[in-house]
């Protein structure tokens, strides 16, 4: 009897060594170790992963602490770990869901090429899934840009918290809903796809909110009077949707025959350039009332406006005689 009492004794006793060991005993990850956990991963296949990873020291006592703490349950999702924690510390950040966040800025003027690298750079998934979403899920859209024949221009620049769990689709919606409240706050109803258009446009030639409304007067008024718009940053966007821009512009790019070439076509490309930001759209939907049918940099990051040719070719050559004397 009594060898059965110290034999049960000491099974007891391991138990609880066990327990104090894989349940206590902290561990130090080995730097930095992200643990991605997938929705519908079962108790043992978390318990398996963190244990892969080094940061616990026992799947069983995991699976046993879960077992005696259903509630609340665990989360799933990418979690970083990067300090001393015993597996009651792990299993409670993952039952509050404390995950790990991707932050994406997206700046304003942003193409959906730029951002599909952000999206990358921040480690959420390939640049090129994110590009197949912009160009295909018009639907999130299209009952306000029937017209438009991808997501350019309304994913709107802002910083972003992402997780690894959520789909490119989601990425791409919740920057398409930010887009939705903007345009809602200041009114933008109504050829919405013409006015996202030229915004990007705007938003392109000029880093001067100041100067923006006097952008748009520039090209409301050459649109008005049938003039090529003639803006460089469409004709960029033509070569980087064909793959072959190079960093610069040359004479011979504004020949070429693309309908976001707007040397050769007048009125607005077929769609957006880039994401617009709020007060871009702003002086697309208000632009000044000007006489105004050019401008050129002063070379300061500001422009000259003029109503003529001759003003203009004026302005141009003070540009010149202002970079040549920087040389």
């Amino acid at each position: 009897m009594r060898k059965l009492i110290l034999l049960a004794f000491l099974v007891v006793l391991a138990a609880g060594a066990w327990l104090a060991y894989g349940l206590l005993l902290p561990v130090s990850p080995a730097g930095q170790k992200f643990v991605l956990l997938r929705p519908g991963y079962s108790t043992r296949r978390i318990a398996r992963e963190l244990k892969s990873a080094g940061v616990i020291r026992s799947a069983g006592a995991f699976a046993l602490w879960h077992e005696l703490h259903r509630r609340p349950s665990l989360k799933a999702g990418e979690y970083l770990f990067e300090h001393q924690a015993n597996v009651i510390d792990v299993h409670g950040r993952l039952a509050r869901g404390d995950v790990y966040v991707h932050t994406v800025v997206i700046p304003e003027g942003f193409n959906m090429f730029e951002i599909a690298q952000a999206i990358e750079d921040s480690g959420l998934g390939k640049a090129g899934d994110f590009l197949k979403v912009a160009k295909d899920d018009t639907a999130l859209i299209s009952d306000i840009a029937p017209e438009a024949t991808s997501l350019e221009g309304y994913l709107f620049p802002n910083t972003y918290n992402f997780t690894r769990t959520q789909s490119m689709h989601d990425m791409a919606a919740t920057m398409v809903k930010q887009f939705r409240q903007v345009a809602s706050q200041i009114g933008l109803e109504g050829k919405v796809h013409e006015t996202v258009t030229l915004a990007s446009i705007i938003e392109k030639e000029t880093a001067v909110p100041d100067e923006r409304t006097e952008v748009a007067s520039v090209y409301e008024n050459r649109l008005a009077s049938r003039i090529p718009l003639q803006a460089d940053p469409s004709v960029i966007y033509a070569e980087m949707l064909r793959g072959t821009y190079g960093g610069a512009l040359h004479h011979t790019d504004m020949q070429f025959d693309s309908a976001y070439n707007t040397y050769r076509h007048a009125g607005l490309p077929p769609g957006p350039i880039a994401s617009p930001g709020r007060s871009s759209l702003e002086a697309a939907l208000h632009p000044a009332e000007t006489k105004f049918y050019y401008f050129v940099s002063d070379g300061n990051g500001h422009h000259r406006f003029a109503e003529t040719l001759e003003a203009h070719n004026r302005n141009v050559a003070a540009l010149r005689r202002a970079l040549a004397e920087r040389r």
